[in-house]
């Protein structure tokens, strides 16, 4: 992927792109907005999930061995994955144990991180997405785009006619003069993934939560899909981040009230399923939970970077995210675009790469996205820390061991000019000559800067300097009391 700017330019292009998008994420908002309005109570349940998460993460490492210990008391099989690759190997290994050369997935943006879609294929074994949006994004050999509806980027003629294409070599095809109606796109999904959920012997599934007090895995969605995959296969293979955990049954309450109206504008969630190990009456027979890091553990040795570990994958700040309506998620390079991903990403990667490097400047720090976070998180605060971590540098944990990184190439006129506005700040004295010198010469400032300024001056003009600085003005007028025309 190439670096956010330039990816997001070549969205902006896309007038259909726009159209698509500016149409959902306002329609999503909208619908929030008043499902949150009904709750007296909103801002204390928003404080109280974010509590709940900080304390959980401040004893992550407790909490972890209790949920270990409820899910093998109930019968389920925990393993533990440092990293993407241990933990598809992992999931390979069980589906190859049963036998299986196929498996249907429930979304989860856990798999979608570690590419486990791809690592199955390798393996000869084909998974199939049963989300209505996943499939969508399946079939189309695309990408998801958004955290709650993943092929929001797609209209209904654009699907339509990846049904037609594309559905018989997946399985049923889509039935005869199929139309763009909802109703008759989500008849032909129905109908194409029923024989899938009959036949399929393994599940794959994420959590929105985990309940270390009883071993309990919770997955709200609105199709029905998750409950299919949940309940009809044999063996059930869960992948959850380490950050899903919470104490208690109990504060689930908080979460089954924030997590649908800041998600869905919905009351509740249509299906809410959990799961507590195995039964022989009921459900699958084998069930084996793999706890996920990939990077989540380094985020937590970030006292600032952490609190996007409390996030619930509600999507309430892509919805908001002036960035995001133009751009889209693609342009983020990740499973997690929009605001969150801005600061996640880079944290669970790394800003090594260029595409890391950007995403922490993907953003107008306008602090919506902070407004409708159901846990509070101060996004803007954690992409302006990860802004200096990128032009600075500095200690880092990888891995668990503490580093030092070298400030990011391309940022040397950065540095300078931050340095240069620091040592000006810190002196009166020149901080006045400067004000005065800018002021006398004003007539002679450029509409754009050269050089590095470019990237600024870009997409807007520079800022007209005025006749006279503010400390001027003050010392004039005595602080405004001079009246008349001098004096105004």
């Amino acid at each position: 992927m190439p670096a956010f700017p330039k990816a997001a330019r070549e969205a902006v292009g896309n007038t259909t792109l726009r159209a698509n998008l500016r149409h959902a994420t306002h329609t999503i908002r909208d619908k929030r907005a008043r499902a949150v309005a009904e709750l007296d109570d909103w801002a204390a349940l928003r404080e109280a999930g974010k509590q709940i998460k900080d304390h959980t993460l401040r004893h992550l490492d407790h909490y972890l061995v209790r949920l270990e210990e409820a899910v093998t008391a109930a019968g389920g099989t925990v393993h533990w994955a440092a990293d993407a690759d241990e933990a598809n190997r992992i999931v390979t290994r069980l589906v190859r144990e049963t036998g299986e050369s196929e498996v249907v997935k429930v979304k989860s943006m856990a798999t979608q991180e570690i590419g486990l879609n791809e690592a199955l294929e390798e393996a000869g074994i084909r998974a199939y997405e049963t989300d209505l949006a996943e499939l969508i994004v399946q079939l189309g050999e695309d990408r998801p785009s958004h955290i709650l509806v993943p092929a929001i980027h797609r209209n209904r003629g654009e699907i339509r006619d990846i049904f037609r294409a594309e559905m018989g070599g997946w399985g049923r095809p889509a039935p005869d003069g199929l139309t763009d109606s909802p109703r008759g796109l989500a008849e032909a999904a129905r109908l194409h993934l029923r024989e899938k959920f009959l036949r399929a012997k393994v599940g794959v599934s994420g959590a929105n939560f985990m309940v270390a007090e009883t071993g309990t895995l919770v997955v709200v969605e609105s199709e029905g899909n998750g409950r299919m995959c949940l309940t009809l296969p044999e063996t059930l293979i869960s992948v959850v981040g380490i950050e899903k955990t919470v104490p208690t049954w109990r504060d689930l309450e908080v979460f089954l009230q924030t997590l649908p109206r800041s998600s869905t504008a919905e009351r509740m969630n249509p299906y809410t399923s959990t799961w507590t190990g195995t039964t022989d009456s009921d459900g699958p027979r084998a069930f084996h939970l793999v706890l996920l890091d990939n990077g989540r553990t380094d985020t937590l040795a970030d006292e600032v970077g952490r609190q996007a570990l409390r996030c619930i994958r509600c999507s309430a700040c892509l919805n908001v995210c002036p960035v995001y309506e133009r751009a889209g998620g693609h342009a983020y390079g990740s499973v997690y675009p929009g605001p969150i991903g801005a600061i996640l990403s880079p944290q669970l990667r790394g800003t090594a790469s260029e595409i890391d490097a950007s995403l922490p400047y993907a953003s107008s720090l306008c602090g919506a996205c902070y407004e409708v976070c159901p846990v509070a998180i101060d996004i803007p605060e954690v992409l302006v820390h990860l802004r200096e971590r990128v032009v600075q540098g500095g200690e880092v944990t990888r891995r668990g061991v503490k580093v030092t990184l070298k400030p990011a190439k391309g940022h040397a006129a950065e540095r300078a000019a931050m340095r240069a506005a620091g040592l000006a700040f810190a002196r009166p004295g020149v901080l006045r000559a400067g004000q005065r010198m800018a002021s006398r010469t004003r007539r002679f400032h450029p509409r754009t800067l050269p050089g590095p300024g470019r990237a600024w001056t870009a997409a807007r003009d520079l800022p007209e300097v005025p006749a006279e600085s503010f400390r001027d003005w003050w010392r004039r007028t005595g602080g405004g009391q001079v009246s008349g025309k001098d004096g105004k």
